[in-house]
């Protein structure tokens, strides 16, 4: 009989661990689940979240591409209105004329070809600033 005691005492005390392993295992099955419920409710709020600055980054690009083209359209004004006062103040000059070449540049007061004034056509000389770079206005 005590063999039979002691088993089952033995049982009795391996019976009593279990059940407090099984508390500690439901313990921590509440707090994964809670923390599971935790991180769903973040990943909604992220992806949400996400969501709203992808549409403002849209949005900003298509603004930026739209002030891109604004000031290339005010560089092309302006840049009209130049020729425009050229042709009013010197209107004896025909802007038609050969020396007019978009290709040339005024450095050092000497009309010049690009291709010269350039670092790689010029000796190793580097590119001087034009006069109407160093003006003061």
């Amino acid at each position: 009989m005590d063999k039979h005691a002691e088993e089952k005492e033995a049982w009795k005390k391996e019976k009593e661990e279990w059940e407090e392993e099984r508390k500690t295992l439901a313990t921590w099955k509440v707090r994964c689940l809670d923390s599971e419920e935790k991180l769903k409710g973040r990943i909604a709020y992220l992806e949400a979240d996400y969501d709203e600055i992808k549409e403002k980054h849209v949005g900003l690009e298509v603004e930026m591409e739209d002030l891109k083209s604004c000031i290339i359209q005010e560089h092309i004004k302006e840049f009209q209105k130049g020729v425009q006062q050229a042709a009013f103040f010197y209107e004896n000059v025909d802007i038609n004329d050969a020396r007019f070449d978009v290709n040339k540049d005024v450095i050092d007061g000497i009309l010049v070809d690009e291709a010269e004034s350039s670092p790689e056509g010029d000796g190793g000389r580097g590119r001087r600033m034009p006069t109407w770079v160093v003006m003061e206005w």
